[in-house]
């Protein structure tokens, strides 16, 4: 009887074991690739701001849907940066459409990201006030960015760089990119530079001018980036492979400027057609690949700031093994 006893006491142990690692093991593999409606294709959670900057996202999701073999996407919409950051960093989504200064910062904090293509290239301008008549003009008045960490910021940098003025000289101040028209046009600011719609809304309602592009202070200038996890690239690489192939076909419907193209950025947007318009005629889609040069650019132009002392290496930062794939199909 106490044999028997026993007998039945180890099988009960070892029975609760086997369903603790079995839990156990499940855990990881969710954390690594959450389970999608079809179990065997992991769930890629996307996050992204609302902006011109992230159109191929939108894109590729509306056009893709139901059809990715190795994938599910899911984009998941913040109201801000430091939120984003907070749940890419935490791993609480996979990747991001995200200023890659932000994420360049992230991974010299130790993050394991990668960046596998670009959002877009040039797109942003420098808006004044319409009494703004040149870059002096703006000395010891108030100037808005979204964030320190942004190409942004480089831009204002290099524009009072270009016009022998230092930041110094004027009041920087960080704004959600939503707010800055409204500040513009109630004298809170005289300028601000930011993403996409933002810029051509003030100059849209003629509340604001466009002082400078982007491609007049720095030509090329890289800003938002797609940005994966590390850990999810490494064991997901079939599903990552796909996923940055259609993310370059959205790109070239994107770069069409077209009736679709505007009609899928109103879904994931609010703005205006005429601004939609002004938008998408400053901005580039056609060469989403993070190439060395311009990469070395930011580095320089980051170290020269003072914002990131040693910016990760583009070697450890950027993997463009999946552009490239899918730029020879």
């Amino acid at each position: 009887m106490r044999l028997g006893l026993r007998t039945y006491r180890a099988w009960a142990v070892l029975l609760i074991l086997t369903v603790m690692v079995a839990a156990c093991g499940q855990g990881v593999k969710q954390a690594e690739a959450p389970a999608g409606k079809d179990s065997k294709k992991p769930v890629i959670k996307i996050g992204y701001l609302p902006i011109t900057h992230a159109a191929p996202l939108f894109i590729e999701e509306e056009l893709g849907k139901s059809k990715f073999k190795q994938f599910e996407l899911q984009l998941v919409k913040f109201g801000s940066w430091p939120d984003l950051m907070d749940a890419l960093n935490t791993g609480n989504i996979q990747g991001a459409s995200v200023l890659i200064e932000l994420a360049m910062r992230a991974k010299e904090q130790g993050i394991d990201l990668k960046a596998v293509a670009l959002g877009h290239k040039d797109g942003n301008v420098v808006v004044t006030a319409n009494d703004i008549q040149q870059v002096a003009d703006l000395k010891g008045k108030s100037f808005a960015i979204p964030h320190k960490f942004s190409t942004h910021n480089v831009l204002l940098y290099l524009m009072l760089k270009q016009s022998g003025m230092k930041l110094s000289d004027l009041n920087v101040v960080e704004l959600p990119p939503a707010e800055m028209p409204a500040a513009l046009a109630e004298k809170r600011i005289a300028g601000y530079v930011v993403a996409e719609p933002f810029g051509a809304r003030s100059v849209a309602i003629q509340k604001g001018k466009v002082l400078f592009q982007s491609e007049q202070l720095w030509n090329d200038s890289v800003d938002c980036g797609l940005v994966l996890r590390g850990d999810f690239i490494r064991s997901n690489k079939d599903a990552v492979a796909e996923f940055v192939a259609e993310y370059v076909k959205a790109g070239a419907v994107a770069e069409r400027k077209d009736a679709q193209a505007k009609q899928i950025l109103s879904k994931y947007m609010s703005v205006e057609d005429k601004v939609l318009d002004l938008s998408l005629q400053w901005i580039k889609y056609d060469e989403l690949k993070l190439d060395a040069g311009s990469y070395k650019e930011l580095q320089t132009y980051m170290k020269e700031m003072g914002l990131i002392p040693n910016p990760p290496s583009f070697e450890d930062f950027v993997d463009n093994s999946f552009i490239d794939e899918a730029m020879k199909r």
